[in-house]
């Protein structure tokens, strides 16, 4: 299973990120994609405030998504909010 998470610096405003999601993330080939709010941290304050991840089968589903048109235009939609972002990609055991 291979994973992008996508860590915001803040809250997005609710009804802007549900037209991102329509529009953009969910139509992102091969992935299944989900996100919500950041809550808590163990150890001090979360380092981000929300959180979102498209979860891809395998590397061949991650390969085909990230090259589609709609993963692009999802990342374009995202910096569009204005919310400084980071992204990360996994491969996860298990």
């Amino acid at each position: 299973m291979v994973r992008v998470m996508v860590t915001y610096e803040r809250e997005p405003d609710a009804e802007r990120y549900a037209r991102h999601v329509a529009d953009f993330a969910s139509k992102v080939p091969r992935a299944t994609f989900r996100h919500g709010k950041v809550f808590g941290n163990p150890f001090a304050e979360p380092s981000f405030a929300y959180y979102a991840e498209f979860e891809f089968e395998d590397m061949d589903a991650f390969k085909e998504g990230t090259r589609a048109p709609e993963f692009n235009a999802s990342g374009e939609d995202a910096h569009a909010m204005g919310i400084p972002f980071q992204v990360h990609f996994a491969e996860v055991d298990g």
